[in-house]
């Protein structure tokens, strides 16, 4: 039997996770002895390691909860393919945002000099594979990082105040 901390130890987790764990429901020890610790035996380890894999993949601690509860393996499959399907759009996406920096800085003096208007950004960013979707969320990103920066790039194509100030509201 292992204490949190052991438990904790052995995973290579904080103590603090192994407690978050508990407190979500995906997790609960073996029994606690009278003073209150809590013991963990191989089923609550093994119940760890899947945790800590499914994480790994990104899914979410409610998710996490209906994968360990549901025995049903179709129920499984289907949420472990919807997670594969969102890590596929997160690497599309990510792809593009990579596209579009390759491109500004293999001519960087497109922006300076003023070059690309809006019309011709958005045609590059149509060309790089971007949706509508995408480039709100592009827009987003930069807001967020470097709300300056994004100012000086919205003015350098030549975008009005107005528009502007709705696009740095997304």
């Amino acid at each position: 039997m292992l204490s949190v901390s052991e438990l904790a130890n052995s995973c290579g987790l904080s103590r603090t996770s192994v407690l978050y764990y508990e407190r979500a429901g995906l997790l609960a020890p073996r029994f606690r002895s009278s003073n209150g610790y809590r013991w963990y035996g191989n089923e609550e380890i093994e119940c760890l390691k899947r945790i800590m894999a499914y994480r790994s993949f990104g899914v979410s601690v409610a998710d996490i909860a209906e994968l360990l509860n549901n025995k049903d393996q179709q129920s499984q499959s289907a949420l472990l393919m919807a997670q594969f399907y969102n890590l596929e759009k997160e690497v599309v996406k990510f792809k593009k945002q990579q596209q579009a920096i390759v491109v500004m800085l293999q001519e960087p003096k497109l922006l300076n000099d003023h070059g690309l208007n809006k019309e011709q950004w958005v045609e590059l960013m149509i060309s790089l594979g971007f949706d509508e979707d995408d480039m709100i969320a592009w827009h987003q990103s930069f807001e967020a990082l470097k709300p300056k920066a994004h100012l000086e790039f919205l003015q350098s194509l030549g975008i009005d105040e107005q528009e502007i100030s709705r696009i740095q509201q997304l």
